[in-house]
């Protein structure tokens, strides 16, 4: 089982964050930027900001799923600050 990342990248464009996870985070990156994402097209280009590493791409698709949740800029701008995301699975 290949390990997954968290990622939260932000636009430069307006700013505004985006939560992902994928097995490859450079990779994913170039996907954004290229506007092959739904959820991210025509609002780049975006830089990362933080990622952190998960046992498993599951994991990490949970973590992503329980933080989109919150909707929370403040909380977002935390884990970025703290460079760690603190909820579990």
């Amino acid at each position: 089982m290949s390990q997954g990342f968290v990622y939260i990248l932000q636009s430069t464009k307006n700013l505004k964050y985006y939560i992902g996870s994928s097995v490859d985070v450079k990779d994913r990156l170039i996907y954004h930027n290229n506007g092959w994402v739904t959820a991210t097209k025509n609002k780049g280009p975006w830089e990362i900001k933080f990622t952190q590493c998960y046992p498993s791409i599951k994991e990490a698709k949970q973590i992503e799923y329980k933080l989109k949740k919150l909707k929370s800029r403040k909380i977002i701008e935390q884990i970025i600050f703290d460079g760690i995301i603190k909820i579990g699975v």
